[in-house]
């Protein structure tokens, strides 16, 4: 399994106890209503709607603030922010790849946000184009490894056509293309195998390997990033081991 994917289960495992919890909450909040705005507001006929609510839905998001942010979405005239999506690509420490997602109603600010926190931490923003090939988007489903059956896990994934099925000593990570996501995953919620993300998610094609100094600095640059009001998901191709990862993000 990639080092950005296992970040990504320690930061939701996190996220139950975390004073950031009403940030993820706006972050969701604004992704739903971006998408209802942009597709409708029927789940059913909107996938990237489909998605954003049932992310909402594991991050036990109340019923009402969906509902709430759906409405606000499909109102015409109502006013309020209306945001624009932004890709931003840059390097972090030791040369690894960074993707970042925003919405934002302003993206001179943004990007002066983003330049800012990339070169404070040993980073810097590069032209579109320049890491975005290293990127595919994938559902991706993971596993805690100790809560599950690795063979049924595979048995279900495989016969609700995931892509690949990975494992280390912790965790299991299933991969679908996009169209199989929603099959995948539901296949799952309906067997009863709890899983700890998923989310459709950027997989890098290859990995650049950190220690040290530069690994603290990039989780660093991760959790910057992601704190960041405008920036939706942060993806990056580091792998820094188990140890590590647990050890610098306490």
């Amino acid at each position: 399994m990639s080092g950005h994917s296992k970040w990504s289960s320690i930061k939701h495992k996190k996220g139950a106890a975390d004073a950031k919890r009403g940030k993820i909450f706006t972050k969701l909040i604004r992704e739903i209503t971006t998408a209802a705005r942009t597709g409708g507001g029927d789940p059913e006929a909107n996938s990237r709607l489909r998605v954003a609510i049932a992310q909402a839905k594991s991050e036990n998001m109340p019923k009402d603030n969906i509902e709430k942010a759906v409405k606000k979405g499909t109102s015409v005239g109502e006013g309020g922010e209306n945001y624009e999506e932004h890709i931003y690509e840059g390097y972090g420490p030791g040369g690894v790849a960074i993707l970042i997602e925003a919405l934002t109603d302003n993206n001179k600010r943004t990007s002066a946000d983003v330049r800012h926190i990339l070169s404070r931490l040993n980073g810097n923003l590069a032209e579109p184009g320049s890491v975005s090939w290293l990127f595919s988007k994938k559902g991706c489903i993971t596993f805690d490894k100790a809560k599950v059956d690795e063979d049924r896990i595979m048995e279900i994934a495989l016969d609700a056509g995931a892509e690949d099925v990975t494992s280390d000593e912790n965790e299991i990570e299933v991969l679908t293309d996009l169209p199989s996501f929603e099959k995948v995953k539901k296949a799952f919620d309906g067997s009863g195998m709890m899983y700890v993300v998923a989310e459709i998610s950027m997989i890098p094609q290859t990995y650049v390997k950190l220690e040290g100094k530069n690994a603290e600095t990039m989780l660093k640059l991760m959790d910057a990033l992601e704190d960041s009001d405008d920036i939706q998901k942060v993806y990056a191709n580091f792998d820094i081991s188990d140890r590590d990862l647990e050890r610098l993000s306490q």
